[in-house]
Formats: structure tokens, C-alpha cells, sequence
């Protein structure tokens, strides 16, 4: 032996494991050799591998983490953004507001033309209240004959006017005397009525205001009806919130809202109406970063400029600087606590607490807040019995200082389009004063509803058919003082007066007799032939226009021929003297048309439109001043800079004299002719009826020292009627120039008297004979000594059997 231990019995035991058969065992029942770390006392990690049960709730930490972050990023850029978009609408131009549009202003001088009637509503139309004292601004005094106004202040084209105290005398329809305690000016305006605007898409109007120029018991009265803590919070209210969500909860649909003032401005003025909490989370976000730009006062200001407060047909109301005019007819300043409680009422609901159409629930509104205006000490408790007592009273919504003038509205809008663009008219509040005469435009619309009403109970077929246009300018300026589009003057479409092209008649046939007297062959008591007329086309078609009364009349002077609007006699002229100077007449007196050289141009066979045969007898209203016919005056920006003025523009394209001379015979067709019906207005009037082709239209053009009127009326679809233009259109213009007041035309400066025999002789003066006018020059033409009574009498037989047969 050697000494060494032996492992044999490991061996033995070994072998015997070997020669034993293996038993099946789990895997998991087989314990494992545990083996722990020295120095950790935790088993060792193997190299490349991870506890799962570490791993796992560190990466969601980690991807927790990184979202979170990016989260955060892009809140923190959103916050920018908003805070971005809050600042640059603040900080620049906050509305885009409509050019406000107004009438010419009445200027008050001694030997104006004006009566009681159209004094007292100019005044009504600019909301003037009659009152015992007329002791402040928009208020009037009528004793007697005369008048005290005291006339607000007013941002003028040419300068700013304060308020002022005036008197105007009236007497015999014209004013007598005017008085301004302020000043030694002989000439007074009162400040032009709004007329309209050229508004944005859509359609917003306001009428800015500061904070300092709002009544303050109309910013408490705000204040404490809708956010009574707006002088205390961040923009939001918690408790004002948490407050809503109960009540909401208990009602079990929304029912009161948490909104602060802030808030109601962040949603109106750059969120949608949309109700979701995306929307009312991103309002209040941004209403706190209003609150952090801004102070409060500017917010209040932005707040009362913006608030919507109602809708006049197409236009919305927003701001309470507007809704005192629009409702009450008066400035902010002038309103009294029941109006200003009305108008913050409507705040909650301007549909539903509108005082016109709902007055009872909008009176129950204004008495709650007048309690608690008394209840905060904003007015007294006998201040809010007092006002609680008051009847409700708002200003029509129809007068003239609230309703549109659409038809002229368009023609003004498309001149200023040549000067400025229309966003720029749609955007920056510029002024536009127009020359748009309120009382004429009234007389109009009025005298034509009037007259084509009558008519149709004539012709009941009719009825509802007839239209009418109208336009009536300045003599001396081309200023468009009214402009009818058609018979419901405020309808927004199809402008007939601008658009509607339409046969003209006999309102042509003055260029023909132009034509004639500036040939120098001509007289108004030549002779012209009025026998029938046959002219052959080139397609050999005969031409052959008859008088309306179906007859023929012979030799006749031609200041006649004029007066009874004789075709046949007419024609015969133009083809004497030439289609072509008839035409270079028309194109001279303004009209632009292409026109053709046609035998039945003599006869008014061309279309044009009201409009345009305005600027032709324009022409020869102004003594031969040719000028475009226009609506503007001049054109300020919102704070009263100039920004254009625009004078009279034009040439003169005919001599005085002569359109004097054309103009007698125009007065004869009034004196004795086809519109003698006008003798009832104060003579001499000068003008031309004009009926076309089976009296499918009916044309007056007619001119006193002041106004030219053309007036229209046919039916759209082309249709004959039963009227002329003696009984169809002269009726409008008469009873419109008699509402507004006829001023004779002014006796002839350059015009003779020279009498003729019926041959159409110059006789000496003082010889018998009918008297015509003529220019000075023809003084010296050649005349026939004055005839015996015998030889008279016998040639007026002869030339009285030459007309009979």
C-alpha cells in the first residue's frame, strides 16, 4: 500500500449511478446550486445579459420621460404661437372696418331755397330730438318761423367743426337769415347723414369709440351684469367657472356659461362659435396671455368696440358706439340709464333681447340690470325707479340715418375703385362723403311708388309690372344728387338706372335740332316739311316712321315740330342736314356708345341706359360744359386726414350761346308742347318727353336752374304698355320736383326776340309775327319790312289751308 487514500468507493458508487437506470425528473424540481456574490451577497450577473425584472420599468420611465418632454415642447410652442397670434391682432390694426359713407351736408345761407317740410326732416333723418330749450347737442327749437339747432360737432372733409348753437330764419320757402353764436359765418352745414358702407365679406360695422368717450355708468352697468370680478382676475374666474359647471351638471344641459369678459373678447374676436373643450381650453390660454399684455382698460375698450349687438339686413352691429346710433338714434354720450341698460342687456342675447322685435322681454331685461345697477351704487335707487318707468322707445330702424341707398351706393363704389382699391375701401374706416341729396332721393322714391301705383290701377294687367329709374344731378356740377335703380329703392340688385339699356325715343331728337341750328341754315321758325317719309336700306327695306297721331301736318315752324315731337318732320330735318353731324352731335353732348349712322338713330333707335342719356342732357343743362357725372366729394381717413378732394372736372365743348338757343326750344316743349302738364310749377322749365316703339318705354329728361331729372319707366321684359312719356315718365319728375322745391330757370343772358312771319321770315322788330329767340349775332341779318294787316291776314289763310290740306 502505499499510503495514499483511494477514492474508490466514489468511483464504486460512481459506476453504480452508471449501471442504474435514469429516472424522468422535472427540470424545475431539480434545486439549483446557489451561488451568491461576496461582496454583494446577490447572485452574479452574466456577462450580456439583463434582470428583466430591472429592465423594464426603467425603459417605461425613460419613454415616459421623453414623451413628456416633447409634449411640453410643443405646448411650449403652441404657447408661443398663441401668444404670437394675441399679440400681433392687438398690436396692429384689430377690425377691419367698412368706409362709412355719407350724404352731402345741408350748407344753410341766406336765399337757399328750403322749405319748413324738408328742414325739419333733414333733421329728423340725423336723429335731431325736438325739445323746449335745444340746451345740448342733437336737439332743435322750433318758434314760429325759426329755427334753434344745436348742431353737434363734426369731422368734416375740410376740417373738424365743434358743436354749436345756430338760428335759421325761413320765409317764403327760402331761408332769410342765419345765425351762429360762435362765429360771423354767413354759411352754416349741418353734419351729413350716414348713408351706407362699402363693408367687408362679412358684413361686419362698427362705429369706434374710447373708453374715456363711454359713459362710465355704461361700463359699470357692463361690469357688474357680466363680470363683476373683471378688475380682479387673470382673464380666468375658477370660481365662475366651477359656479357654471354646477349649475350646468344640475340642469343636465348648458345652461349658464363661466365666461369672463376676457373671454367673451378672445371668442368673439379669434375663435369660432364652436362649443368643445379643445375650444375653451385654447380661450383660456389665451385670455391669460391677454391679461398679460394688456392692462384692463385697453381690454374693456376692445371689449365694448367688439361685442355684436344686433343685425340690420345684411349688416352686423358690433360695438356699443353703433348700437346706441342703430337703436337709439343718438351718440353713447347722449343716452339715459334706460337706454344704456337695454343695450348691455342685449349682451346676453341680441336676438333674443332685441327691444324692437321682443320689447317686453327686452324691458324685463333692462329693469333687472337697473336693479342692479342700483343695488351696486352705479345710479340711485330713485334714478332706477325713475328709469323703470320709462317706456321702451328705440328709433325706427327705417329712417333715413339707418338705411342704405343701394343703386347710388354702387355707382360710388365703382368711381372710388378708380382710385382706391376695394380691400383698402373695405378695410381702413375711411370717410367718403358723397354728393347724395337725401330730400331730392326721398322725393324721388316716394313720387315714383306714387305715380306707378296710381297708373296700374288703370291698367290692372300691369299691376307689380312697372319699373321705373331715375337719375337727378346738379345743373351747375354734375353732382349726382339722387339715383333710383328702380321701384323698391332698397333692393340690392339689378341697377336699371346704371345698367338697364333701354330704346330712348324722342329723347334724341334735341341733337337733331342742335344739328340744324349750329348749320346756320336753320331757325326755330324755319319752315320744315312734316309729310310722310320713305327711306330704302340696303336690303331694300323701307323705312317709314309715322307721328303718334297717325297724320300728317304739313309746313310747319320748327320750334313746333319740336314741341309736338313730330317723327315725320324730325326725320326729314336729320336727312336734310346729315346722319353724320346728328351723330357727331351725340358724341359731342357725351354719349360714348358706338353709334350707327342709321335713319332711325333721327328717332332715338339706339339703347342706352338712364345714366347715360343723363350725361347727355347734362351737357345742355350746363350750357355746354361737358363733365362726368359724379358721386364723390372727397374721401378722409378715419382720423380726418384728406386724402382727395374732387372738383368739377370737364371741358367746354359747345358755346354758351347755343346751348342757350337749343334750350328755348326745350323750354317751348314744357310751355306749349308735350310736356305742358308742367305749367302748374314755377316757369320757365326746359325739357323732352321720349316714348319708343309701341310705347314699350316711357322717357322725361327735364332741367329747372337747379336739378336735371331723367326718368324711366317700362317693364324688364320689353312688354308695350298703354302710357308715353307724357303720362308714363313726366308725372314721376313732376311730382319729385315739386317735393323738392322748382327754381325757374334763369332769363336768358345772350338771347334776342326777333319775330317771323309764316313763311319763316326775320321781320323788323316790331312787326307782328310769332317772337322767337335767336343769338345776338342774328341782330344783324337781313329783315322784311313789317306787312299790312291785309297782306298778313291773307297769307296766315293761305298758309292755314296749306296745313288743313
Amino acid at each position: 500500500m502505499s499510503g495514499k487514500p483511494t477514492n474508490k468507493p466514489t468511483e464504486e458508487k460512481a459506476a453504480s449511478k452508471k449501471s442504474m437506470p435514469k429516472k424522468s425528473v422535472p427540470k424545475k424540481s431539480v434545486p439549483k446550486k446557489s451561488v451568491t456574490d461576496k461582496k454583494t451577497g446577490k447572485p452574479p450577473r452574466k456577462q450580456g445579459t439583463e434582470n428583466p425584472g430591472v429592465a423594464k420599468p426603467r425603459r417605461w420611465k425613460a419613454t415616459l420621460f421623453g414623451l413628456f418632454s416633447v409634449l411640453l415642447v410643443v405646448f411650449a410652442a403652441w404657447l408661443i404661437y398663441l401668444d404670437a397670434e394675441v399679440r400681433r391682432a392687438f398690436d396692429g390694426k384689430k377690425w377691419a372696418l367698412p368706409a362709412k359713407v355719407y350724404a352731402r351736408p345741408l350748407a344753410l345761407y341766406p336765399g337757399l331755397l328750403l322749405s319748413p317740410e324738408q328742414l325739419q326732416a333733414e333733421l329728423q333723418w340725423s336723429d335731431y330730438r325736438q325739445s323746449a330749450t335745444a340746451d345740448r347737442p342733437g336737439t332743435y327749437q322750433r318758434v314760429g318761423n325759426t329755427w334753434r339747432i344745436y348742431r353737434r360737432g363734426f369731422p368734416f372733409w375740410d376740417g373738424p367743426e365743434p358743436s354749436r348753437i345756430i338760428e335759421v330764419t325761413l320765409r317764403s320757402e327760402r331761408v332769410e337769415k342765419v345765425s351762429d353764436q360762435q362765429s360771423a359765418q354767413a354759411l352754416v352745414r349741418l353734419e351729413p347723414q350716414y348713408i351706407g358702407g362699402i363693408f367687408p365679406v362679412h358684413n361686419e360695422d362698427r362705429e369706434l369709440v374710447r373708453l374715456e368717450d363711454v359713459p362710465p355708468v355704461l361700463v359699470a352697468a357692463l361690469i357688474i351684469t357680466e363680470d363683476k370680478r373683471f378688475f380682479e382676475h387673470w382673464g380666468i374666474s375658477p370660481t365662475g367657472i366651477a359656479r357654471a359647471m354646477v349649475a350646468n351638471v344640475n340642469a343636465g344641459r348648458m345652461v349658464q356659461g363661466g365666461s369672463t369678459l376676457t373671454q367673451q373678447l378672445v371668442k368673439n374676436f379669434f375663435l369660432t362659435n364652436e362649443r368643445s373643450l379643445s375650444r375653451k381650453v385654447q380661450e383660456a390660454f389665451m385670455s391669460l396671455l391677454l391679461e398679460l399684455h394688456y392692462d384692463k382698460e385697453e381690454i374693456l375698450e376692445a371689449y365694448i368696440n367688439e361685442v355684436y349687438l344686433g343685425q340690420s339686413g345684411r349688416r352686423s352691429i358690433h360695438g356699443f358706439g353703433l348700437a346706441s346710433r342703430f337703436y337709439f338714434g343718438k351718440p353713447l354720450r347722449e343716452l339715459d340709464n334706460a337706454e344704456i341698460a337695454t343695450l348691455v342687456g342685449l349682451v346676453k342675447g341680441a336676438s333674443f333681447y332685441n327691444p324692437r322685435r321682443n320689447p317686453q322681454r327686452s324691458k324685463d331685461r333692462r329693469d333687472l340690470i337697473l336693479g342692479l345697477m342700483a343695488e351696486n351704487q352705479v345710479i340711485t335707487e330713485a334714478e332706477s325707479l325713475r328709469a323703470k318707468r320709462s317706456p321702451l322707445l328705440t328709433a325706427s330702424p327705417k329712417r333715413a340715418g339707418q338705411r342704405e341707398y343701394p343703386a347710388f351706393l354702387e355707382l360710388a363704389k365703382q368711381q372710388l375703385q378708380q382710385d382706391y382699391r376695394l380691400q383698402d375701401l373695405q378695410s381702413e374706416g375711411l370717410r367718403i362723403f358723397t354728393t347724395l341729396d337725401p330730400w331730392v332721393q326721398s322725393a324721388v322714391e316716394s313720387s315714383a311708388e306714387a305715380h306707378l301705383s296710381s297708373i296700374e290701377t288703370r291698367a290692372p294687367r300691369l299691376k307689380g309690372k312697372l319699373e321705373t329709374a331715375a337719375v337727378i344731378t346738379s345743373v351747375d356740377g354734375g353732382e349726382i344728387r339722387a339715383l333710383l335703380g328702380g321701384r323698391d329703392a332698397s333692393f340690392f340688385g339689378f341697377n336699371r338706372a346704371l345698367n338697364a339699356k333701354r330704346a330712348v325715343g324722342s329723347l334724341a331728337k334735341p341733337a337733331v335740332y342742335l344739328a340744324a341750328l349750329r348749320s346756320g341754315n336753320y331757325h326755330w321758325g324755319t319752315l320744315v316739311d312734316d309729310s310722310p317719309v320713305t327711306v330704302e336700306g340696303q336690303d331694300g327695306s323701307l323705312w317709314q316712321p309715322k307721328n303718334y297721331d297717325k297724320k300728317s301736318h304739313g309746313m310747319l315752324p320748327m320750334q313746333e315740330t319740336l314741341q309736338r315731337s313730330l317723327n315725320q318732320a324730325t326725320a326729314r330735318l336729320g336727312m336734310t342736314v346729315g346722319l353724320e353731324k346728328v351723330v357727331d352731335e351725340l358724341v359731342r353732348l357725351g354719349i360714348r356708345d358706338d353709334l350707327t349712322p342709321y335713319p332711325s338713330l333721327l328717332l332715338g333707335a339706339m339703347s342706352l341706359s338712364p345714366f347715360e342719356m343723363t350725361q347727355m342732357y347734362q351737357t345742355i343743362a350746363s350750357e355746354g360744359f361737358l363733365m362726368p357725372l359724379r358721386t364723390i366729394d372727397a374721401v378722409t381717413t378715419a382720423e380726418g386726414d384728406m386724402l382727395s378732394s374732387y372738383a368739377i372736372r370737364g371741358q367746354q365743348v359747345y358755346d354758351p350761346v347755343t346751348m342757350e338757343w337749343l334750350t328755348s326750344g326745350l323750354k317751348a316743349v314744357v310751355r306749349e308742347g308735350t310736356a305742358r302738364r308742367l305749367n302748374d310749377l314755377p316757369q320757365p322749365l326746359a325739357g323732352k318727353t321720349g316714348t319708343s316703339d309701341e310705347q314699350r318705354d316711357a322717357w322725361y329728361a327735364g332741367f329747372d336752374n337747379r336739378h336735371l331729372g331723367v326718368i324711366w319707366v317700362g317693364m324688364d321684359d320689353n312688354t308695350p304698355m298703354p302710357f308715353t312719356g307724357s303720362s308714363g315718365a313726366l308725372p314721376i319728375w313732376q311730382e319729385s320736383f315739386r317735393r323738392m322745391g322748382t327754381e325757374p330757370l334763369a332769363p336768358s343772358r345772350s338771347l334776342i326776340e326777333i319775330p317771323v312771319n309764316p313763311q319763316g321770315q326775320l321781320l323788323e322788330d316790331g312787326c307782328s309775327g310769332k317772337v322767337y329767340a335767336f343769338p345776338a349775332s342774328w341782330q344783324a341779318q337781313d329783315r322784311i319790312a313789317c306787312e299790312s294787316g291785309v297782306q298778313s291776314i291773307g297769307k296766315g289763310i293761305r298758309s292755314w289751308f296749306e296745313r288743313l290740306f
